[in-house]
């Protein structure tokens, strides 16, 4: 059955702003809250969500990824590290759903359920805040050593963890898209503990591009993406994540990790209970 398509409503255009500003500042939330949103508030069909959510990240991703760039605030070799698991785990993941029947309702609930679960992790990865080891290295030998240990650190520290990690994330965000910002962040911290914050939102969003643009094609040849509400959310993200990566090294992260924390919260619960 086809999709409805969403006419031009600067609603979603508003609702992407918001996205787009968070992910530029805490490179988290996006799919979280966008694909909840769309489920949630405007009543999209969950596959569809996901599918549009995919598109709708991989171009705002990589605005935010080019910005982020040119600051110097990406750690390719990691990128690559994370790309070689996720890019198959994608594909996969995309011909095994190509052959579950469409829109079938026991497939909505799976991804419901899948959704739900996925945010709620990512809201306790957030919220748990574990020290983690490296900012007691900080206080005792200082900053300075620890940056300069960031180029060395990705090739040599955990490569065969940070595929697998590329690989779950690809499963993960393929069917919910959720997880390539909270859910990876998080993990590549104590991967590559030595890379500082920025970096690591910004070689998170890196890594979401083609991650996201590879999920999103595979949606969109199945028919779960409604274009005209990808233009939509778009037309507020651009500009939202372009503002908001410029500014992301001023906003105060122990303030944004647990408030975004609590927001991807009240978000899963209501999809686990529905």
């Amino acid at each position: 059955m086809e999709n409805p398509q969403v006419p031009m409503d600067w609603t979603y255009s508003l609702c992407g702003f918001v996205v787009g500003a968070l992910v530029g500042v805490t490179g988290m939330g996006g799919g979280s809250v966008m694909t909840a949103l769309l489920i949630l508030v405007f009543g999209v069909h969950p596959l569809t969500a996901v599918g549009t959510d995919l598109l709708f990240a991989a171009v705002t991703k990589a605005t935010g990824a080019r910005v982020h760039a040119a600051k110097g605030n990406v750690v390719w070799p990691v990128v690559g590290l994370l790309a070689a698991g996720s890019v198959p785990a994608t594909g996969l993941t995309i011909c095994l759903l190509s052959l579950a029947p469409v829109k079938s309702p026991a497939l909505t609930h799976f991804i419901t359920m899948a959704l739900g679960t996925a945010i709620l992790l990512a809201s306790a990865a957030l919220l748990i805040r574990l020290r983690l080891p490296p900012e007691q290295i900080g206080q005792q030998i200082g900053q300075a050593r620890i940056e300069s240990t960031v180029q060395r650190e990705p090739m040599r520290s955990r490569p065969l963890l940070t595929i697998t990690l590329g690989a779950l994330l690809g499963i993960v965000v393929t069917l919910t898209s959720v997880g390539a910002g909270a859910i990876g962040i998080v993990l590549l911290r104590y991967l590559h503990p030595a890379i500082t914050s920025v970096r690591l939102v910004g070689t998170d969003i890196a890594h979401a591009v083609p991650l996201t643009l590879l999920a999103g094609t595979g949606h969109w040849l199945m028919g779960d993406v409604d274009w005209a509400l990808l233009a939509s959310l778009l037309a507020g993200s651009i500009p939202g994540i372009v503002l908001a990566s410029h500014i992301a090294h001023r906003l105060p992260e122990h303030v944004m990790r647990p408030v975004l924390g609590l927001v991807l919260l009240g978000i899963g619960l209501p999809l686990i209970l529905s």
